[in-house]
């Protein structure tokens, strides 16, 4: 029986006794000869460019940006690309960052540089320079967000909610769901509003 292209077998450690194992004899595809690694030692992939890419459906770009959800604040926020990747986050490429909208009632905030305060690095401990530069980015995600949405006032203190207060109140509460619900609601009334100088007029009976 025929057998396709050929196979070099050798010994490990050069016994009889030892594992074969089977390696194809080089072949050239084009100019370039293609040869396939020891498989003994393992296949090296140092040479391999990894990179983070775009979480978009269909799209395969390099990510620039990170983009995070001020759930809070009901505030989408755009920033540099994190260090390492976040299960909370989300890698945009150049393109969706630039063209990605906030949902209805959430307001979208561009953050292009994130500035580490020097207190809050320390500089014994090397490890923990990614999880630094992740805290730093989603502390000016949350402070740019509030300052933004009008919940803190530029040196004034931050707002204090009482203690009888409903966070799951659907009238009252900041959570995409229920705001969503709320501004289409608010919209609807605008508009029958701004129709309400508009009635019907019957016919007038026993015309001319």
């Amino acid at each position: 029986m025929a057998v396709a292209g050929r196979l070099n077998v050798r010994w490990a450690g050069g016994s009889h006794s030892g594992q074969a194992y089977c390696s194809p004899a080089p072949r050239r595809c084009g100019r370039a000869a293609l040869h396939c690694p020891n498989l003994n030692e393992g296949f090296r992939l140092g040479a391999v460019n990894v990179y983070r890419r775009c979480c978009r459906p269909g799209c395969g770009r390099p990510a620039v940006a990170t983009l995070i959800y001020a759930y809070a604040d009901s505030t989408a926020v755009v920033g540099p690309l994190a260090p390492a990747p976040d299960p909370h986050a989300w890698d945009l490429c150049e393109r969706h960052s630039a063209h990605i909208t906030a949902p209805v009632g959430w307001e979208l905030v561009r953050v292009e540089h994130v500035e580490l305060d020097d207190d809050a690095v320390d500089a014994g401990d090397d490890d923990d320079d990614e999880n630094t530069d992740i805290t730093a980015l989603a502390a000016a995600v949350r402070e740019a967000g509030r300052v933004t949405t009008g919940l803190v006032e530029t040196g004034q203190d931050p707002i204090e909610y009482s203690a009888e207060k409903d966070f799951n109140n659907p009238d009252t509460s900041n959570h995409p769901v229920h705001r969503t619900k709320r501004v289409e609601e608010q919209i609807a009334a605008h508009k029958a509003a701004r129709r309400s100088h508009l009635r019907i007029v019957p016919d007038p009976e026993g015309g001319e």
